[in-house]
Formats: structure tokens, sequence, C-alpha cells
């Protein structure tokens, strides 16, 4: 017992004396560019043979405490720079200068693997942008930069809402391409894909972007059809200090949309602080408040055959403009013609008379008896003071139908309600705030633990199957995540509010039958017709003095009686009013593990992930009747990756299995080599695949949308006569409902199909070279293959003898033909897709760099009663020029962009229509302060303010100028 006592007290006097011997020592110092001779921040600065370290902060300077006995080496590394050792030897000051070097292929990337690996080595096509190219990009937003990557097509909704998608069939809210922001799906959970750059990283936050184009779903899992975007924030540890940036200008500049000029702002702060390389947060917000572009195409429209036509408001009597809300409520569709509504009136009368004398008169015969076709209004005033008072009223109001349809002057056409302007059914105010937080804790030196944080709320516009306003949206994302070189597990989740998100076109319909239900604004127009024709005017007259007669008293837009309307209806949740009311939640988690460090001859990596979705609108969108809907997803991945021949060959095997609650499993396989043809030559080869469970919505819509058609989803049981909860449902069978093709003929009898996940098969090669060290040239082409590709397929059913409602399902896409007997031929559709594109990147130590890229997709194979909605151009260049530091201070900067494209055809579930071609051109020159880190700019986006769409019914975007000013950028 005692010899134990002895040890214990001399292990225990070991331990208190250890720090007498092993003394912390603080290296500090600061890391300079060797050419400009300004400080360089981010440097990572490691103490050789271990894993302690540290990272320059914003004036170049670092220090760390280390147990490590002197000498020691420290290497200094950075993205740019050569790296660099250098011996310390006592507890002086370091002064390093590291050497600028061509990057240009030597950026690291993860979108391609799952790991950290080379861009010159990535075995499938990848593009990425810096910091250093967003803090010089001409672009109002970082998300706007995406536009100039090649293979990259981009749908403007309005200024703050955007879509990137590549290698076709582009659109409004993609739901083919995955975002993620720091590893989190950055979908909203109701809409199932992202709005834009609605809620994630301030422009002060992002490190960088990597765009993975094409299939991607073998690592990336569901969504990943024809890509990934990954945008990765700023290490705390690595970029500290406070940053901020306040960004002014004006657009609407010659009052094409607007009367007068429209002012954009956009300010935005970040603070980061390490504490002894242990812990370190940061915190962040960013503010754009704009007058948005409008959408305002007046062309007339058949919202059922989607196709544009010849005439306005002035010559067609069914007028609906593009961007027109409310003039979607017509005769037509409601099952009616002027005649037949003119028919259907005198009808009533008559049989009121007929009950009301006991069977004995028949109005209209005797009035065919006593009248003449032309009579005078003595005349028929005098008649009907012949009649019993009860009669007298009724008789009145059936005088003029009776004449039209005794002269024949009542066409078999159809008549529009009166729209309202975008402008007017929209608050052209945008704002977006977004608010982000982030705390880190390294447990060991290889392990750290993070709580993040984004929030983003305000008010945007998106084109779906209409225009929707989403008006006080929010949108917030939370992560746990548990880190170490190896291995990373992370939990987050989503929550959703669309707040007063409501549909603007539906609101206008509501709006007008609020003021005044056509019931009763359909009768007055054809009779005010009658009396204009009666007096001698012509049908375009007539139909003029119709409509002024029917629209007495409407409400002019902005007036009291307008706004009363308004908020009342776009406050009233669907299906009697606009509003929204989406609180869907997403809830995900998911870990991998790289097996290096355990198997060192070969990289193996696994991961996992199970995902859930939780849908609630209220039964506003979905058919969430008895509450919430949730959806599980499951899935697992593996990819194996190794050198042969010392390293030339570089072979990849991946997958990924994946299944949901409402479908079957899908195993999507990708195989990959690259080879080393010299170095700074390799030729990459792939086979990839990828699919997309059908969306959220397209699984369990239920919505009306502005053309008076429904929107169902795709789940056979969401076709019956009774929904849960007791809803009437749509009640579509073969023995209720027929197909219609694409002219909305009946094709045949309607029977539900069983709805399949999507799937693509896609081969790609591809070479990337770097010349002389300051050309890269990467070129690539592709080919691929859809099943089961999903689309919308129209189904009548009738609801009266006069009128059938049109519903849009969801479907995988196929020919349908008769087949006889009333039933449809079905014969699935395998899209085929090919494209290939050119990227030259030129720079030059000075910081001179310039940058061009062309690419081409192309549809094939396509029946032509398909549609495909690719939405691609044929042709599209991208070009660039910039300098990062000229003059004799080397302080000027400038950059230059541009985009040309050809002119294609649009198909959206809004509106069908060619785009015009276009070119557009973005510029900035700065003067940069290296001793406080900053970069004033003066700049602007479509300089030449040549208005440009590139989605029909979007708003045209017109040039926007600003000034700028950044602190502590570098």
């Amino acid at each position: 017992m005692k010899k134990t006592y002895r040890y214990v007290t001399a292990l225990s006097l070991l331990f208190y004396t250890l720090p007498s011997f092993s003394q912390n020592v603080i290296v500090s110092g600061s890391v300079r560019n060797n050419n400009s001779k300004e400080f360089v921040s981010a440097v990572s600065v490691i103490i050789k043979g271990t894993t302690e370290g540290t990272f320059t902060d914003s004036r170049g300077n670092f220090k760390l405490t280390t147990s490590q006995p002197l000498p020691l080496t420290l290497v200094f590394s950075s993205i740019g720079f050569e790296t660099k050792e250098l011996q310390v030897t006592g507890t002086d000051p370091v002064e390093a200068e590291l050497t600028p070097s061509s990057v240009l292929g030597e950026e690291i990337v993860v979108a391609a693997t799952r790991t950290a690996t080379k861009a010159m080595e990535s075995p499938v096509t990848i593009e990425r942008l810096s910091a250093a190219n967003i803090r010089n990009t001409p672009a109002t937003s970082y998300y706007d930069m995406v536009a100039q990557l090649k293979g990259v097509d981009v749908t403007t909704s309005s200024l703050t809402f955007k879509t990137p998608s590549t290698r076709g069939f582009n659109f409004s809210g993609n739901t083919r391409l995955n975002q993620l922001v720091d590893g989190m799906d950055n979908q909203a959970p109701g809409l199932n894909f992202p709005v834009g750059n609605f809620t994630g990283l301030t422009e002060l936050d992002v490190d960088n972007m990597e765009l993975l184009p094409g299939a991607s779903s073998a690592l990336y899992g569901s969504g990943g059809v024809n890509g990934t975007l990954l945008i990765n924030s700023k290490d705390p540890f690595k970029y500290q200090g406070l940053s901020f940036q306040v960004k002014t200008g004006m657009n609407h500049v010659d009052k094409s949309q607007r009367s007068d000029p429209g002012w954009y702002n956009d300010w935005s702060a970040r603070w980061a602080k390490a504490f002894n390389n242990k812990f370190a947060f940061k915190v962040g917000f960013q503010l754009v408040q704009a007058k948005d572009w409008i959408a305002n195409s007046t062309q007339d429209y058949d919202r059922l055959t989607r196709k544009t036509l010849p005439g306005n408001r002035q010559t067609d009597p069914n007028y609906d403009g593009i961007n027109v809300y409310g003039d979607e409520t017509n005769m037509r569709d409601n099952g009616f013609s002027m005649k037949s509504l003119a028919q259907l009136v005198q009808g009533q009368t008559q049989q009121g008379v007929l009950a009301a004398t006991g069977g004995t008169v028949d109005i209209v015969e005797i009035m065919n008896a006593v009248l003449p076709p032309n009579a005078t209004p003595a005349q028929i005033g005098g008649f009907i003071g012949t009649l019993p008072e009860a009669l007298q009223g009724p008789v009145t109001n059936m005088v003029p139908f009776y004449f039209g349809l005794r002269n024949d002057i009542i066409p078999e056409a159809s008549a529009s309600r009166t729209g309202y302007a975008e402008s007017d059914m929209v608050n052209p105010n945008t704002v977006n705030f977004k608010l982000t937080g982030s705390l880190h804790y390294k447990i060991t030196s290889n392990l750290e633990a993070s709580l993040t944080g984004y929030f983003g709320t305000g008010s945007t516009v998106y084109t779906g199957s209409d225009r929707y306003s989403l008006k006080d949206a929010k949108i917030g994302q939370y992560k746990l995540e548990l880190r170490s070189k190896s291995w990373f597990v992370r939990g987050y989740t989503t929550q959703e509010d669309a707040g007063e998100a409501y549909n603007a076109t539906i609101t206008a319909r509501r709006l007008n039958e609020a003021w005044k239900p056509s019931t009763q604004w359909f009768p007055e127009y054809v009779a005010a017709f009658v009396q204009a024709r009666g007096a001698g005017a012509d049908e375009t007259a007539a139909h003029a003095a119709a409509r002024a007669f029917a629209d007495q008293g409407r409400p002019a837009a902005g007036s009291a009686q307008f706004k009363q309307l308004f908020d009342q209806v776009r406050s009233t949740p669907i299906p009697t009013g606009g509003l929204f009311l989406d609180r869907s939640d997403l809830w995900m988690t998911e870990g991998q593990y790289n097996f290096k460090e355990v198997i060192p001859f070969v990289e193996l990596v696994i991961g996992a992930s199970w995902k859930q979705y939780v849908l609630n609108s209220k039964g506003t969108l979905f058919i969430d009747y008895e509450g919430p809907i949730a959806i599980n997803e499951y899935g697992a991945y593996g990819q194996l990756t190794k050198k042969l021949i010392n390293d030339r060959l570089t072979l990849s095997v991946s997958g990924r299995y994946d299944k949901n609650d409402n479908f079957k499993g899908r195993f999507t396989p990708r195989a990959s080599a690259v080879v080393k043809l010299a170095d700074d030559h390799n030729v990459r080869l792939s086979y990839q695949t990828a699919y997309r469970f059908p969306s959220t919505q397209q699984q369990y819509i239920n919505l009306e949308i502005g053309g008076g058609q429904f929107l169902i989803g795709g789940l056979p049981w969401i076709h019956d006569a009774t929904l849960p909860g007791g809803k009437p449902g749509p009640n579509l069978n073969a023995q209720t409902s027929v197909r219609l093709d694409n002219n909305a003929q009946p094709l045949g009898n309607y029977n539900p199909r069983e709805l399949k996940p999507e799937s693509v098969a896609s081969y790609e090669i591809g070479y990337k070279g770097l010349i002389a060290k300051k050309l890269l040239v990467d070129v690539y082409y592709y080919t691929g293959q859809y099943d089961n590709f999903i689309g919308r397929t129209l189904v009548a059913r009738q609801v009266s003898p006069q009128q059938n409602q049109i519903y849009s399902i969801v479907e995988n896409a196929a020919t349908m033909s008769s087949s006889g007997g009333g039933d449809v031929k079905i014969d699935p559709i395998k899209v085929k897709t090919s494209g290939y594109g050119i990227g030259l990147d030129y720079r030059l130590s000075s910081g001179l760099s310039a940058f061009a890229n062309y690419f081409h997709d192309e549809l094939g194979d396509v029946p032509a009663d398909f549609i495909a909605n690719f939405n691609t151009p044929d042709h599209r260049i991208n070009f660039g020029v910039g300098h990062a530091g000229f003059g004799k201070s080397k302080r000027v900067v400038f950059n230059i962009t541009g985009r040309w494209q050809t002119d294609f055809l649009w198909e959206g579930d809004f509106a069908t229509g060619t785009v015009p071609s276009f070119f557009t051109m973005d510029a900035m020159i700065g003067y940069r302060f290296p001793a406080i880190g900053s970069l004033v700019k003066l700049g602007a986006t479509n300089v030449l303010n040549k208005y440009y769409m590139n989605g029909f019914g979007n708003p045209e975007i017109g040039g926007l100028y600003y000034v700028n000013f950044a602190y502590n950028v570098f």
C-alpha cells in the first residue's frame, strides 16, 4: 500500500513539473505577396509534421501557441501562391513572402467525388468560382455569376428569384438540379426546389461555388438529374475580422417599365472571431431592397392549346394577355358562347313564364307573333305593359337576348373578363433579408463540432403555373455537424413559412368575382352587345360598348375600392381566395466515412442519409386535408477510387441506392476514368446515371390555376371521387374522362397510370489541359437518355352538358394514340439529349485574365406531339476579360463579361412562346485600398440597357447601375 502511494505521489509530481520541461512557445509573424508587397490573408500556417496551425488574419498577421520545441519549420500555403517553408529558431516575428503562381487547374474541388480533388484531375466536368472571382465580379450578386459558367442557363422570374440549370430542361424552380449550401439541401420543402438565393449565405461569407453539370445522383441522391451546385461558406478560423459591403444603384433608368427610376440597395456585414484556434464564431446579415423588373407582356394567349394569338383587347373579345391577370375567366371555360348564354337566359325566362301562368303562356311564341324583328323601344315597352306585373321584370331582362337571337346578331364567340396588369397585382418592392451565424469548436486538432443557422425572409415573385407573389415568406435552415479529417455526421432541418404568399393570377380572378360575379357580368355583356348592334354598331364597336357597360363601376387599380377587395381576396386562403398557407418542413440526417487512413492503397468512401418531408399547406396547395403529410427517403452510397500505372490512370466506381415511401427503390451507378496523357493534360471518361423521385408537388398537389385548370398530383389515388377528409375528388377514370392532345382535342378514355421516378443514363468524354501554365482548355461531349420522363397530360371531365373541367395531371411521358373502342394506346418515350462545350481560361501572373466558353445542347427523337420543356437555346457564348491590379500602384481593377444566345421555343406551364436572341454585357472598374483590405467599384449589369428575357412570360431585364464599397474583403 505504501509502495502504491509512493508511485502515485511520484507520478503527481511528474505531471506538475512537466510544464517546466515543455514550455509553450508563441510563434507570430506576417505574410506578404512578394510582388505587390501587400499582406495576404487566409494563408494556412502549419507546423511541419504536425496538425497544429492557424491562418493569417485580414492584415496578414498570424500567431500560434505550441508545445513543440524550437527549432521548428512552418509551412505557408494558399491557393494562388507557391507553398513555402521557413525554419523558426527563436521568438522574433516571422516575415514570410509568398510567390504568386498560376492556379489554373490547381483549385481543389469536392463536388466531383465528395473528396478533395484537384480540378485538373476531376473525373467529370466541373466548374468553380472562388471568393476572388466574387470580389471582382461586375454582377450585383454572387449567385448571378453562375450564368457565366459553360453549360449553364438561368431563368429570371424576378430580380431576386433566379433559377440555374444545366444541360437543358431549364425552367423556373428547377427540380432537376440539387443546390447544397454547406452540405444542406437548400430547397424549400413545399416547393421542392431552391428559391434562388433567398436563404443561405450572404455574399461576404461565400468562399467558393462548385457546379457539377449533368447526372450526379450517384453521390447526391434524388434531384441530381441535371447537376448539383455546391455553395460553401468561409471558415471562421481562416477568415476573421469585421467585413461589410455597401452597394447602391438604380435601374429602370429609361422609364420604359416604370415612370421613375428605381433604387437598388444591398447592404451586408460579416464578423468572425477565433480564440486560441479552439473556438470560433461568425455572424452575418444581408439586406437587398429594389424596384423589381415587371412582367408586362400583353400578347394574346390561348391557355388551353398553349399558343400565342395575334389579337389584343380591342380585336379579341376573348383576349387573355400573358401578363394580364383576371382575363383568364371567360365564357368558353364556363361552358358557354355568347349565343348559348343568350339561349340559356331566354330559355330560363320562357320556363319561368310558363311556370307562372300554369303552362298557358309561351312568351317567346307570343313575342314572335306580336313584335316585328326590328321593334322600337316604344313597341317593346307597350307590349311589356300588357303583361302581368310579376312578368314584366323577367321579360324586360330577356328582351336583348331575344332580339339578338331572333335577328341572329349574337356570334358563337367567347368573351373574357377584363384583367389587371401585373404591376397592379404585385408590389414592385422586392426585399430579401438574410441572417446567418455559426459556432465552431475544435474538440481535438482533427475533430470539429459546429452549429449553424441560416434565415431568410422577404418578398419576391416566382413563375410556375401562374405568377406567384411570395410576400413576407420565411425560410430557415439549422444544422448541427461533427466533422473530422475522415468522416462527418450532420443533421439539419429546413423550416418554411409562405407568409402572405399568393397567386397573383387567381387573386385577380377572385377580385373580379368579388366585385361582380361572372353570372352577372357575362349576361350584362351580351345584352349590351345586342343593344349596340341594334343601334347600328359593327361587331368590334359592339364588343367595346358591351365591355364598357359590363365594367361600369369596376374598381380602378390603386383605388380605395380596389385595395379593399385586393387585400380581402389575397388574404383569404385558397380555394376561395389566393392565399397559400404552406408551413412545410424538411428533416435530414447524413454521414460519410473515408477509409483512406485505414486502407491506404485505395480510397473508399461510404455514406448514408435519411430525409423526411412534412407537407403542411392546410389544403391550399396539397391534398393534406387530414393534417400534415410525411414522406420519408432513405439512401446509401459508396465510392471506390484507385490510382494505377504510376498515377497515370485513376479509376473510380460509385453507386447509390435510395427509397421513397411512395416509390420503389432506385440504384444509380457511376464509373469514371481519368488518363494523364502528360503533366497538366488529362482525358476523362464517365458513365453516369441519375434519377429523381417526383417532387412533393408532383405527388400531392391539388390546385386551381389561372386558366381555370386544376393541377393534380400523379399518385393514382388522387384521381378518385373521394379524397382524404371526405373531400370530393376529381373522379377521373375511363368512364368519366378523356385525354386531350396538344390541340385540346379528345384522344381517348383516361386511365390513371403508375407514376415512376425519372432517370437518365449519360456518357461523357472530356479533355482538360494547361498550356504554358497560362491557358486552360476544357472540352466535353456528352449524350444521355431519359426514361420515365416526368411531364403533364391534359384530361377533360364533363361536369355539365355545357362544360368540361380540365385537369393537368403529372405523368411519365408517353406517346398516346387512339387504339379503337375509346381506349388509348400508350408507348413510353425515351428522351435523348446530347451536347458539347469548350472553355478557355487565360491568366497571367500580372493579374490579367480572360475567359470564353461556348456550349450547345440538343434534344433528339422526341415525337412532335410531346411537350418536353427543354427550354434551351442552340448556341450560347460567354466571355470576359479583367485585371486584378494594374497601374503604378497596381490598385486599379476592372472586369467585363458578356453573354450571347440564340432564340428558342420556351415551353412552360404558365406560357409557351419564343424567347428572342439577346446579347448582354456587364462591366465594372474598381480601386483597391490594400491597407484596409477594401475595394470601391463602379459597375453595371446589362450596361447597354437593352432589355431581354430568358423565360417566356417572365419579366424583361434592363440595366442596373451601381457603386459598391467593400471593407476588409482581401
